[in-house]
């Protein structure tokens, strides 16, 4: 099995290395991914001027453009074989309405695009708390473990969020639950520059059982996502 890994924060972050680690436990691992950090750039891609290639190493690319650019180059030229697409560990949930916001979830939906199943996984985090990168790699292990035994309906993927266990002592369980259809609160402070957010991410509404809830409440929200 070959996987394409991918994500928004760059090809150095932490999260996609402790991803590769987990891929690579089920299958080939081949990494496609921004050269800098595109937190919360959507599905954007670069349709003018030039997309540069620079191989780092076996099976390892840079590309400076979007997620979903380095998803289309990979298919195109570098990993056309590739069998799953995955986008991650985020460092930072992608919950409700993120998803169209995000750009590592832009890379699994880019991926449905082009009848690829794909993965993305996000490390969501408190305020105040440590990033803790190898236990998101076993709850990753988990979740794929999982979800790569079933079979995607075309134009269909996943979207992973992995809580933060800070003050809670309990074992997390995979939960399938549906996107939250809130939307943030819209906080605004005003400066003589003009305006700033200062919506509190982790005080967002949610409903019982939607993935926020799951999320917020300690265990792996995974929900299915269809692209029409």
């Amino acid at each position: 099995m070959k996987f394409l890994l991918t994500n928004d924060d760059g090809i150095d972050a932490p999260g996609i290395a402790a991803l590769a680690e987990v891929a690579a436990q089920f299958g080939e691992v081949f990494v496609v991914a921004p050269d800098q950090v595109h937190s919360g750039c959507g599905h954007r891609v670069t349709s003018e001027g030039a997309i540069s290639i620079n191989e780092l190493g076996p099976g390892r690319w840079a590309i400076s453009g979007t997620p979903a650019d380095c998803v289309r180059v990979a298919l195109w030229k570098l990993v056309p074989d590739a069998d799953w697409i995955l986008s991650g560990i985020n460092a930072g949930g992608n919950l409700g309405v993120d998803v169209f916001m995000s750009g590592t979830v832009a890379a699994v939906r880019e991926a449905a695009l082009h009848a690829k199943p794909g993965i993305a996984l996000s490390q969501y985090k408190q305020s105040g708390t440590e990033w803790d990168w190898n236990r998101a790699a076993q709850l990753t292990e988990q979740s794929l473990a999982k979800l790569l035994e079933e079979t995607l309906t075309p134009g269909r993927f996943w979207n992973v969020n992995l809580p933060d266990l800070y003050g809670i002592d309990r074992v997390p369980e995979l939960r399938r639950s549906p996107l939250n259809p809130l939307h943030l609160l819209m906080n605004f402070d005003e400066h003589e520059t003009g305006i700033r957010y200062t919506g509190n991410y982790h005080n967002r509404p949610r409903t019982p059982g939607d993935d926020v809830d799951v999320c917020f409440s300690g265990d792996v929200a995974i929900t299915e996502i269809s692209v029409w």
